[in-house]
């Protein structure tokens, strides 16, 4: 079983920017030390929720420091960039990294997002299946001409082309849409599976996912699926609790807050006054601990990890960096749980 860490890059309010890069890139060199394979970045735009609007310069950086951690984007979104230049920009830190780059593709961005840019979500779906499929092209085509409802080229070349031939490895999130997930399943392409859904759901779709594939004559390998959850590990049950609860509640309260916003977003205004004017809850911290969170003891967070594995899953993905936990205290985490759970799981 493979291990990798994903972060979205929350920005609470007591915490600079500058300093989460640094905490982000001091968590890749550790990871990378302690035998994770990969860490993956998510791309949000004008919110707290994550800081990750340029997440492949944020990669780049990330690439100059280590050598053989994996760099993911979980997930770029696709609509939210002209397919020449994305093409142009993931080439490039792939042959920066030596070949590192997993590129994952997803729709889910919010809709001051979309509006932000100019981009009608109504638009969503068609607009981010050409330009994977642009990108994909001009990764691999000489005098490339695509000619699509949205964008279109003529005789183009790719400089740099990618080092990774025939290219970065493609993935595809998908949650709860039909559409996507018959989008990602049907051309053989690898799905991402993200802590947005229980983790019974997440089963289902992993397993849907691998039949529907399979049907349609493609490779699926449960190996090429990445499945993440919130994750957090202490040598006890209540000290793992009570570090990780204002966190993940930060977590829950900044994703219900933010998709408020159809312009405009949250980020000068107080949680707090939030908080005291809302007049609908989120889930609670109780409920996400069971169905999203893997969150105790080595022996706990283990045979939670045995579960899933024996429902399928080969690659898991663990947030450590959720709502501003401590850097001391997600550092801590990462090396016990290298220590006390990665070895159970060695092939």
């Amino acid at each position: 079983m493979e291990f990798a860490l994903f972060s979205h890059i929350p920005w609470p309010e007591n915490i600079t920017p500058k300093a989460l890069f640094s905490d982000l890139l001091e968590q890749a060199v550790v990871g990378e030390e302690l035998g994770f394979k990969a860490i993956w970045l998510a791309e949000h735009h004008f919110t707290r929720y994550g800081l990750g609007a340029s997440s492949l310069v944020i990669a780049s950086n990330i690439a100059a420091r280590t050598d053989r951690i994996r760099l993911g984007t979980a997930v770029l979104i696709p609509p939210l960039h002209h397919p020449v230049r994305l093409a142009e920009d993931t080439a490039t830190l792939d042959v920066l990294s030596d070949g590192r780059l997993d590129v994952g593709f997803g729709r889910g961005a919010s809709s001051s997002e979309y509006g932000n840019f100019g981009i009608d979500h109504a638009e969503s779906q068609a607009r981010y299946r050409e330009t994977i499929e642009m990108v994909e092209t001009l990764w691999t085509t000489r005098d490339c001409t695509f000619d699509g409802k949205y964008h279109t080229t003529q005789h183009l070349n790719l400089v740099p082309t990618p080092l990774q031939k025939p290219h970065p490895p493609v993935y595809v999130a998908a949650t709860r849409s039909v559409e996507s997930l018959d989008f990602v399943a049907s051309t053989g392409r690898r799905l991402i599976i993200g802590v947005v859904l229980n983790t019974d759901d997440a089963l289902d779709l992993l397993g849907r996912f691998l039949e529907q594939a399979t049907a349609g004559g493609h490779a699926a390998q449960p190996s090429d699926v990445p499945f993440f959850r919130y994750f957090y590990v202490a040598e006890t049950e209540e000290q793992a609790h009570r570090d990780a609860r204002e966190a993940l509640n930060w977590t829950l309260d900044i994703n219900t807050w933010r998709r408020e916003f159809s312009v405009g977003s949250e980020v000068y205004e107080s949680i707090s006054d939030y908080r005291n004017r809302r007049t609908e809850l989120p889930p609670s911290y109780e409920y996400l601990a069971e169905h999203r969170a893997f969150i105790g003891t080595p022996d706990q967070c283990a045979a939670q990890i045995q579960a899933v594995h024996d429902a399928g899953v080969r690659y898991f993905g663990c947030n450590f960096a959720f709502g501003g936990l401590d850097q001391k205290k997600q550092l801590r985490s990462m090396e016990l749980f290298a220590r006390e759970v990665m070895p159970r799981f060695a092939d």
